[in-house]
């Protein structure tokens, strides 16, 4: 039986930790001395007071997660974190209905970075930075964050981290988890002040490295100005943000191994980091064989900004530094695929995980090995470590039910009206919490407020199942997950 009580325990402290980030936006609004002082003070207000409701209503509670507990926590925590999340936005006006405002805040906590918001520069500093600010809780997990500051608090860590931590493979760096992640955080906490203090070097104001590192890091791409970093038109700025939106992409406990233990082989020998690496050099070099024949880009140019994209949508950012819908329809497809396959497991970016690749890739192998020796027992390894038989069969139904997911989405958007090319590439971008599509309808420059309101409603239960990795949510619709014993 799901014990309530902890549930409830659990959401009322994750909404107060909300509220303590809301007074961080609470203290830009006042420096800027902006319109949206009041909208933060009474966001911070009703989030404080519903977390006391909800730690009254689970008093007493035991501190000790079962199975069932941790995936119902962790889907509740993204959904009540946005719910909340939206307050801000709509006691302040910058968005005026609730499937707006709760897609938004969906969209920022998930890290997808798909807005509706027409002209960003019209907005208060407050609110640019809360939109940065939930992109940078959600990188690395809302309850993986728990995990690390209050450890007591969630007994089970263990299960939770299983229900929200992505990829198939957990990697370990201590035996105690609030050991893991209190490092896990300390790594990305730094990798945020390095990728801030070198865009301030390259010239942006502290307010603006501030915001961009915080998506870059979260590898969300929320922008404070339209063109996005096309605004800056810098080289510099361009290949600062390849840079960090690549160590975002690397698993963070391989980040660990290189920065603090000084173990820089543990990078060539990473089967996962080599795939990594491998597609991010492919895809750029064709693109940038594309754009410099094809579009007449110097060299440099189509350079960079092949690997810009590459990498922006490989690790899932969604940041653009130049038009793509513009670009040769081959390289749609390009950046389609490496959307789809995202980072590493363990790191910040969505997608299906390189080392889900490598899985498959593996035991694809296995079969063709398979059918010339039917004896032979073919064990599947990652780094040295045998996979389970079970992890396989759990691999290929995560990647059947994406594949299900994708089908039904672009179904219902064709349905609604929206042209092929936008319904694949949107279902795409959602299921990976990429952001933006390659049509020129929905991109960079245009915002997902033409949608219909049933489908946005749709791509924001598309970018939770994303985010959380499709099994943690769709179990909560299952009959066994209710059933007493």
């Amino acid at each position: 039986m799901v014990n309530f009580r902890i549930i409830w325990k659990i959401i009322g402290s994750l909404l107060f930790i909300e509220a303590f980030f809301m007074a961080w936006c609470l203290g830009v609004a006042l420096w800027a001395q902006e319109d949206d002082v009041l909208a933060f003070l009474l966001s911070l207000i009703l989030t404080a007071g519903c977390g006391f409701l909800f730690l009254a209503m689970g008093r007493k509670a035991e501190n000790t997660l079962g199975r069932r507990d941790a995936y119902l926590v962790v889907t509740a925590a993204w959904v009540i974190f946005s719910l909340f999340g939206m307050f801000p936005f709509l006691i302040h006006g910058s968005i005026t209905n609730l499937t707006d405002a709760f897609f938004e805040t969906m969209s920022g906590f998930t890290t997808t970075g798909a807005t509706i918001i027409d002209d960003l520069e019209c907005l208060p500093h407050g609110i640019l930075f809360w939109r940065s600010l939930m992109q940078w809780i959600g990188g690395l997990g809302i309850v993986f964050f728990t995990i690390a500051i209050l450890p007591s608090l969630v007994g089970g860590s263990v299960k939770v981290f299983a229900a929200e931590a992505t990829g198939p493979i957990r990697a370990k760096m201590h035996p105690r988890l609030t050991t893991n992640a209190k490092w896990i955080w300390s790594i990305y906490l730094l990798l945020t002040v390095c990728c801030g203090l070198a865009f301030w070097m390259a010239g942006m104001d502290w307010f603006q490295a501030t915001n961009y590192s915080m998506t870059t890091t979260a590898t969300g791409g929320f922008s404070i100005h339209n063109e996005g970093l096309v605004f800056f038109h810098s080289a510099t700025v361009d290949y600062v943000s390849i840079l960090f939106q690549f160590l975002s992409g690397v698993n963070f406990t391989l980040l660990y191994m290189v920065v603090v233990k000084m173990k820089f082989s543990t990078l060539l020998k990473n089967s996962e980091f080599k795939f990594y690496i491998s597609v991010l050099v492919l895809a750029t070099l064709w693109i940038m064989y594309l754009l410099f024949t094809r579009m007449g880009y110097d060299l440099e140019l189509s350079f960079r900004n092949a690997l810009f994209q590459v990498v922006s949508f490989m690790t899932t950012t969604g940041l653009f530094n130049d038009e793509v819908g513009a670009w040769p329809h081959i390289t749609w497809i390009i950046l389609g695929v490496v959307m789809y396959l995202g980072g590493c497991a363990g790191s910040t970016s969505g997608g299906f995980k390189c080392v889900r690749s490598v899985m498959i890739l593996k035991v694809v192998r296995n079969s063709f090995r398979q059918i010339l020796h039917p004896n032979a027992v073919l064990p599947v390894k990652i780094n040295g470590q045998n996979i389970q038989q079970s992890k396989l069969v759990s691999l290929l139904a995560f990647f059947a039910l994406t594949v299900l997911m994708v089908l039904f989405t672009v179904t219902v958007m064709i349905v609604a009206g929206i042209d092929n090319t936008n319904a694949v590439t949107i279902a795409l971008s959602c299921v990976s919490n990429v952001g933006p599509s390659l049509s020129n309808q929905v991109g960079p420059s245009i915002s997902w407020a033409m949608l219909p309101v049933y489908i946005k409603w749709v791509l924001c239960l598309l970018m939770l199942m994303g985010r959380l990795e499709i099994m943690t949510v769709l179990v909560l619709f299952t009959r066994s997950f209710w059933k007493e014993n």
